[in-house]
């Protein structure tokens, strides 16, 4: 019933991540590249189908690698979007969600704060009429490390019975200061006299190792249109 949108900052993952190579292998990749096309091994394709990731490292640790060199530090720090005194040595990644919102031509937009207190939960969060269109809005933080392939899942019944379920992606976010501003494709709900009445859903996020970081069960309806 969602898809995910492009509208985010990514980086890349930080298991085995070599910083200070990366950067000194800039000035090195044209010449490589040269050299590869005349040197293609057969056996290329079998040797990354066999790779095993690296053990998993914190932030801190990458950037205090060479800390003396204050330009490496500097550089690091830009393609990790965080500064190194807002890490804490932490391995595992955290993202906190602020905020589910809503966005439709017949309402502005309407914005729940996360989690839902208790008494929200088995009430109605939002109403859509029958084939209006709508976009959901996400706001959420990573902390500690790089959140690698963040994506959702989202099941939708009505009645008891399984009607919709939607995956997508989302990507993959480094710490910063700011919270991120996800926007889901637009979606248009159905019509119709058996589309109309309440339904439940949960939406869930879970990161590239099965991490799961939010489990939203919610309430919506769809009304007769105009």
């Amino acid at each position: 019933m969602m898809e995910g949108g492009n509208n985010k900052e990514e980086a890349g993952p930080s298991r085995g991540l070599n910083l200070n190579e990366d950067k000194r292998k800039e000035e090195l990749e044209e010449g490589d590249s040269e050299e590869e096309e005349h040197n293609q091994d057969p056996a290329a394709d079998i040797i990354t189908t066999s790779y095993v990731p690296g053990p998993l490292l914190s932030l801190k640790d990458q950037i205090e690698k060479d800390k003396e060199d204050e330009s490496l530090r500097r550089w690091k720090e830009k393609l990790l979007g965080c500064l190194e005194s807002d890490l804490n040595g932490q391995m595992e990644p955290e993202v906190k969600f602020h905020s589910v919102g809503i966005l439709s031509s017949d309402f502005e937009e309407i914005n729940t704060p996360l989690p839902i207190k208790e008494g929200q939960r088995k009430s109605v969060l939002f109403t859509l009429k029958e084939g209006s269109e709508y976009r959901l809005k996400l706001t959420f933080s990573v902390l500690h490390n790089i959140v690698s392939g963040l994506a959702y899942t989202n099941t939708v019944w009505k009645a008891g019975l399984q009607v919709d379920q939607s995956k997508g992606m989302l990507g993959t976010f480094a710490p910063q200061r700011e919270p991120y501003i996800h926007m889901l494709e637009e979606e248009t709900t159905p019509s119709g006299a058996l589309a109309r009445g309440t339904y439940t859903a949960k939406l869930k996020f879970v990161d590239d190792d099965k991490r799961c970081y939010l489990e939203l069960n919610y309430s919506f309806e769809i009304s007769k249109g105009r």
